[in-house]
């Protein structure tokens, strides 16, 4: 029996009939951007995200950009990011001009380390960009407190956190902003690329939207140079229809993440995911440590079942930053997580028996 880590059509299944119906009123309508459907999810997202306003856009990279955008942050400054992320994370800083600073992790959660931001922030440093890695929230008392003491803004990259919780508030509303991708293999996913901007700062919010339409309110009026990063009305349309299902599908990855800490719970070769009291993850990836990490992939592949690594390159080690210098920079914990962490399969296909086979495996291996 084949398992593999994400079976994208099992959600189309479960939703086929309102989905169906979702693209054809959109089809129907003869309008596909910047319509109705986008209007009626920004506000259901928003609403959803305990946040006062959304913006749709092209992607998860683009919203995090546009957000440094609308806030003037750009050539000459600093913005602190965490040094295990995806790359999109810095490239985002990168697209605005600005310079991304890497911070280690902390070694339980794999987000950034708040005890590390303070040494990293300088005369030019203007936002810290914390990451909700692999669906956790990142820990916003502590960086909301480091912000204020220094002035700087707060950006959350969201892109892998739909619905988590941090001491009972949503991501997307724990910062000055935050950024959402809607990439199909999310936990809230469409049918292709998109993204959104989730902020309680209406300047931010009218920034973006102006930003995201080529600088232009008005068509042919354009009041600055910008983008093209809209999310199109057929993806919203299919993200209203999945918003709906959200927090049972987030409840189902939950009872996944339970079954496999439970059943891998004797095995001390693994070190198996830590949630803070504080956090309520919404299990994105179900990642965990092994120092047999590629034995151990290329054991599960031979028993069919399939695995990734989320992510086997740093930014800072990556052929697109190697001109930077790093010279000062050790990130040794980031380099040695790199070199163990193993995503098990995870997502709404996966049954009790799938669990029970990939558990067994590692157990066989580890």
């Amino acid at each position: 029996m084949n398992i593999p880590f994400l079976d994208l059509k099992a959600g189309y299944l479960e939703l086929k009939a309102e989905l169906d119906a979702a693209y054809q009123r959109v089809i129907d309508s003869g309008w596909y951007l910047l319509g109705q459907e986008l209007e009626a999810f920004e506000a259901e997202f928003a609403a959803y995200c305990e946040a006062k306003y959304c913006v749709g856009v092209g992607n998860g990279m683009d919203a995090l950009h546009l957000i440094l955008r609308a806030l003037g942050i750009g050539p000459g400054d600093e913005v602190i990011v965490p040094s295990h992320t995806f790359i999109a994370t810095w490239l985002a800083v990168s697209y605005a001009g600005a310079t991304p600073v890497p911070v280690e992790p902390n070694v339980k959660t794999y987000n950034i380390d708040p005890n590390l931001i303070e040494a990293a922030i300088t005369e030019r440093t203007k936002a810290i960009m914390p990451v909700h890695l692999y669906g956790q929230p990142a820990d916003m008392s502590r960086i909301n407190a480091l912000a204020y003491r220094y002035g700087l803004k707060v950006i959350e990259d969201a892109a892998q956190a739909h619905g988590a919780k941090y001491r009972g508030q949503r991501t997307g509303s724990l910062g000055d902003a935050a950024g959402f991708s809607f990439y199909p293999g999310k936990n809230l996913g469409a049918f292709g690329d998109g993204g959104a901007v989730v902020t309680n700062n209406q300047e931010i919010a009218d920034k973006v939207r102006v930003l995201r339409n080529y600088g232009s309110r008005t068509k042919y009026h354009n009041e600055v140079q910008g983008f093209n990063s809209r999310l199109d009305e057929l993806q919203a349309s299919f993200l209203r229809v999945k918003l709906k299902k959200l927090d049972e599908w987030n409840a189902r990855r939950t009872m996944i993440a339970q079954y496999y800490l439970e059943k891998l719970a004797e095995t001390s070769s693994l070190t198996l995911p830590y949630v803070p009291s504080w956090a309520e993850p919404v299990w994105h990836l179900f990642v965990i440590r092994s120092e047999k990490r590629d034995v151990l992939s290329k054991k599960l592949k031979e028993n069919a079942i399939q695995t990734l690594i989320h992510y086997p390159i740093p930014p800072h080690l990556s052929e697109a930053y190697q001109n930077n210098n790093w010279e000062g920079y050790s990130l040794k914990l980031t380099k040695h997580i790199t070199r163990e962490v193993l995503s098990l399969p995870m997502g709404l296909h996966l049954a009790y028996d799938d669990i029970q086979t990939v558990t067994s495996n590692l157990k066989r291996f580890a």
